[in-house]
């Protein structure tokens, strides 16, 4: 029943994305037939250090959606103080429900089954517009946002040099 319920959800938010379509990115499945892995396009915001880059990032979801949150990593380079060198995005909304067991957040701040694609989406892209810098997933990236902004400001407009070429 769990996996009928997120399929058909995950169904019903991708349908509207295509219909109304959202400013700042785009999203599709990487397999028709697997309603669980999809693939994402995010334009680097305006008026950001990542303006005119384009960025490749999957969402992997489980069958305990909407419960659960999805992982979602970018496939494109990426250099943030919130992106692990990996490519994995930690921002609280993909963060478990309930409990910070080291206190950071909020039980509010982290995922709740009201999330949608769009929302995390438009979160990850205010991400990029503000870095939270306390709370690092990379942390080299936040010292140098914090320490030597030339230097991360250089290492970012390579790679949204990068995201273009690709």
């Amino acid at each position: 029943m769990a996996n009928e319920t997120s399929a058909l959800l995950l169904r019903r938010q991708l349908t509207e994305l295509n219909k109304d379509g959202v400013a700042g990115f785009s999203a599709g499945l990487v397999d028709d037939s697997n309603i669980y892995e999809w693939e994402v396009m995010i334009m680097g915001p305006p008026d950001t250090l990542y303006e005119g880059g384009y960025f490749r990032a999957r969402l992997s979801f489980s069958h305990e959606y909407p419960v659960q949150p999805p992982k979602m990593r970018f496939e494109s380079k990426m250099w943030h103080p919130n992106v692990y060198p990996n490519g994995e995005v930690c921002i609280s909304i993909l963060h478990p429900p309930g409990e910070d067991k080291y206190g950071y957040e909020q039980a509010s701040e982290r995922w709740l089954p009201i999330h949608t694609v769009e929302t995390i989406l438009i979160s990850v892209i205010s991400m990029l517009s503000s870095p939270n810098d306390e709370s690092p997933a990379n942390i080299e990236a936040a010292k140098e946002w914090r320490d030597n902004y030339t230097l991360f400001k250089k290492k970012v407009q390579r790679v949204v040099r990068q995201s273009c070429e690709e």
